[in-house]
């Protein structure tokens, strides 16, 4: 009997080193846009790294307000919390590690449906490139 897919995010998944972002960010990454949002990604080398590390970006300058900066940022999570086994499997089968951020390119609030579709294309293309 397998075991059940826990589909949760836990704190080691979350990136938070100054480093890696600005690896990230600075150039060698990759990045892929379904909007309202983009992905940018870089294949990272490591051991003690978890196989994806994420890092949620909303914008203060498209949402002034926390509360809906703070929305987004859940929707966004929520979304990646329940397709992530698909870059799990992926990067696991090719032994690879990789540091993601999603990025939030509008001003306007979407449906939790259509942000979860988003996530999920962009998750799927991910892992097609990266295999």
């Amino acid at each position: 009997m397998s075991t059940p897919n826990r589909y949760t995010l836990p704190k080691l998944e979350r990136l938070n080193s100054r480093i890696l972002i600005e690896k990230l960010f600075t150039g060698g990454s990759k990045s892929l846009p379904a909007f309202p949002l983009r992905i940018v990604y870089m294949p990272i080398e490591g051991e003690h790294l978890p196989a994806v590390s994420l890092l949620i970006s909303v914008p203060k300058k498209r949402f002034k307000r926390a509360v809906k900066r703070n929305r987004v940022k859940r929707q966004i999570r929520e979304a990646y919390r329940k397709h992530k086994d698909c870059l799990h499997e992926s990067l696991e089968a090719s032994g690879k590690k990789v540091v993601i951020a999603f990025l939030w390119l509008d001003n306007e609030l979407h449906p939790s449906a259509e942000v979860e579709e988003k996530v999920q294309k962009l998750i799927r293309l991910t892992a097609e490139k990266l295999a």
